[in-house]
């Protein structure tokens, strides 16, 4: 695929971990991809940055309203707040659940995983997360690794912002990948 025909979904909520949303957001943009972020409600959602409150995000949709045939793969932020608040919501984990039914990439950065987990999609796979969570993702059936970037089959794992870099050069080479 051209990278530049591909559309990603970011879904957040508050307390999202202010680097892992908008350095992948950025990045992907800047290489000609469409994305959106969607969060729970319309409007705007406010990141964590350091020790406090970051800046605001606007959100182009709810996930209620995602379909995810619209869509060739989707990112999920990290920070503690974000995706604890996320993994409760069924129509979050259902949406995950349906991006890897249609074996699309999902890329977790930090304490995204939980997502993963929650979604019960990493069993047997190869994964990083934030060392906090290192225990979750074991318990969860991954086989945990300490890399900075992980690619499993259609699961693609970070540990912190950190890993930033890899992390969007391996979404990149994901999207690149797709109908070859």
């Amino acid at each position: 695929m051209n990278i530049n025909e591909a559309k990603v979904l970011i879904i957040a909520t508050h307390g999202f971990e202010q680097s892992e949303l908008e350095v992948p957001r950025d990045r992907l943009r800047d290489a000609g991809v469409t994305v959106h972020v969607a969060s729970l409600q319309t409007g705007r959602i406010r990141g964590w940055s350091g020790k406090d409150w970051g800046e605001e995000v606007p959100v182009d949709k709810t996930v209620q309203d995602v379909d995810v045939e619209d869509y060739h793969a989707v990112v999920l932020p990290g920070g503690q707040i974000n995706p604890d608040l996320l993994r409760v919501e069924k129509t979050v984990i259902d949406l995950i659940h349906k991006f890897n039914i249609a074996e699309k990439p999902i890329a977790a950065i930090c304490h995204g995983p939980w997502l993963l987990i929650e979604a019960q999609i990493v069993r047997g796979i190869r994964a990083t997360s934030y060392k906090s969570i290192i225990t979750d993702m074991k318990n969860a059936g991954a086989e945990w690794v300490d890399e900075a970037t992980v690619r499993d089959r259609n699961i693609i794992t970070a540990r912190h912002p950190g890993d930033l870099d890899a992390f969007v050069s391996a979404i990149k080479d994901a999207l690149a990948a797709l109908n070859h």
